[in-house]
């Protein structure tokens, strides 16, 4: 009898510290996570402080998401090689360094050239994350912790253009980076004490080939995705990424599937259910990132909101997903991941397509509440899809599944992006197009409002020939806003698709379950 105490003492004690050790793995994802949304709310004071363009201040975001993008397929390795623990220890202390000198910084090439080695740093956390989570917790146990691990993953974004607007409106942008080092230094510490070692491999040699080609890969292809828009898919700096992203593939893909050891295990897409998974968490990504790039551009450029009544906006839906995370995860452990990912998905794509019916005047109640219910839905699907395809692999495998699947979400993020923007652009030339033909120049609207406007001018004391030529570049201003409104609503109903697109997916589980049963009877 006191021998089964004692053990049950001991086995609540490891569960205890399992659970402990979470809330490290929590803050150095929180950290990261918060830094890139802060950045967001920055490019305009940094363009003022560093007397640079808005164009070069880009590479702040660029080049950290690029940097970070391209050391994630060799995260798999080196926590294999070094020890899950002892990476991400030093991802996060790195990450917490790189803060310390990027609030130091003295030009924008300077910022520029310490955000891309953060980015290098901080690119394991992530992955190296989740795979801690993978192999520490038991299976029965992963939904859960997977789901308390992306409330992390959801509050720093709704925190960020808040928090980031309130610092630079009130205090120093050099606080945006000088945050971090106590929550960096906080999770470095925690994860020294609770974090358990993991086993490390003996004899593992480093695929330097397919390190080097996926860089090339990953860098070549994000940068292609993020650049495209502003410098023109046909230019040549863009076709010139793409060929070298398309030719690195096809040779990454060769020595990949060659090598004992690749960088990449590209071999565990033969497994049905990873695949499935990262095909539809890839989906739920573009369609969520679709959402999170259209309403910001809409509140400020259509409602003219600042970035921090929109960061407000914006928090009860993140506040939605971050609470859903924890639930989700408990509910899939227990009802498995089909009913939650059918009505997750469900949800985002009918409220996705709600959002077609944006207009210039929309009230912001209506608006928040159509993007707290997706945010309910998207909570619902996310980690359940993650999960899945985690479950599915081997507990030896997990170290090559995390980089795999975090990577392949990154860039299909990058692509949902690039693919909205390019769309939005189009529909925007195609309404003003349609707009001006309705209401020609010399249509009886068109006269009476230019009328109207120029005798509110004329009243200010200006000449009526400026008044005239006013009026007229408010009309134009006028139909430029309703094409844009109109263009953002016609992307929100294209981004619905990958919604829906996903749920065939989800059927596969279903089947896979049933034969599980079958075999076990």
């Amino acid at each position: 009898m006191a021998e089964t105490s004692a053990v049950k003492q001991q086995e609540s004690e490891g569960n205890g510290k399992m659970w402990l050790s979470l809330i490290a793995i929590v803050m150095g994802t929180f950290v990261a996570v918060l830094n890139s949304s802060l950045m967001n709310v920055a490019m305009n004071k940094f363009v003022a402080v560093f007397g640079s363009d808005i164009n070069t201040m880009q590479w702040v975001i660029t080049g950290y998401t690029l940097a970070s993008a391209m050391v994630i397929p060799m995260s798999g390795f080196l926590g294999a090689k070094f020890g899950n623990k002892n990476i991400f220890i030093y991802s996060v202390a790195g990450f917490t360094l790189f803060s310390v000198v990027c609030g130091l910084a003295w030009s924008s090439s300077t910022m520029i050239l310490f955000r891309i080695i953060q980015g290098f740093a901080g690119g394991f956390i992530m992955p190296i994350g989740m795979s801690i989570i993978y192999t520490t917790f038991p299976r029965e146990k992963t939904g859960t912790a997977i789901g308390l691990w992306g409330v992390a993953a959801m509050c720093a974004p709704a925190l960020g253009p808040t928090f980031g607007g309130y610092l630079i409106q009130n205090y120093s942008w050099r606080l945006l980076f000088f945050i971090n080092i106590p929550i960096g230094i906080l999770a470095v510490v925690l994860g020294k004490v609770l974090l358990k070692e993991s086993p490390r491999r003996e004899g593992l040699k480093f695929d330097l080939t397919g390190a080097i080609l996926s860089m090339i890969f990953f860098g070549s292809l994000l940068l292609a995705l993020s650049k495209g828009q502003s410098q023109g898919w046909t230019s040549l700096f863009i076709i010139s990424l793409l060929f070298t992203a398309f030719f690195s593939l096809l040779l990454l893909i060769w020595v990949e599937l060659g090598v004992e050891q690749p960088v990449l295990d590209l071999k565990l897409f033969k497994n049905l259910k990873f695949t499935i998974s990262v095909i539809a968490g890839s989906l739920v990504m573009m369609g969520m990132m679709g959402g999170t790039f259209l309403t910001p551009l809409y509140l400020q450029n259509i409602q003219g909101l600042t970035a921090m009544q929109t960061g407000i906006l914006m928090m009860p839906q993140s506040i939605a997903m971050a609470l859903m995370m924890p639930i989700s995860g408990k509910l899939a452990d227990k009802f498995g991941i089909v009913p939650l990912c059918i009505t997750g998905l469900t949800i985002l794509g009918v409220t996705t397509l709600d959002l077609h019916h944006l207009t210039t005047d929309t009230p912001n109640h209506w608006l928040n509440t159509i993007l707290t219910i997706r945010g309910i839905g998207i909570g619902l699907c996310m980690m359940p899809l993650t999960t899945a395809g985690m479950r599915a692999v081997s507990p030896q495998q997990v170290g090559n599944a995390s980089p795999l699947s975090n990577v392949v979400r990154q860039v299909a993020g990058s692509l949902g992006i690039a693919i909205f923007t390019a769309l939005m652009s189009n529909r925007q030339i195609i309404h003003f197009q349609h707009i001006s033909d309705s209401v020609p120049v010399d249509s009886i609207t068109a006269n009476s409002t230019v009328s109207m406007l120029s005798g509110a001018i004329y009243s200010w004391s200006i000449d009526m020939a400026t008044a005239s030529g006013t009026a007229a570049t408010y009309l134009a201003g006028f139909m430029q806003k309703e094409s844009l409104v109109r263009s953002i609503a016609d992307t929100f109903y294209i981004s619905a698709i990958p919604a829906f697109i996903c749920i065939p997916f989800v059927l596969f589980f279903i089947q896979r379950k049933k034969a599980t049963k079958d075999i076990n009877e």
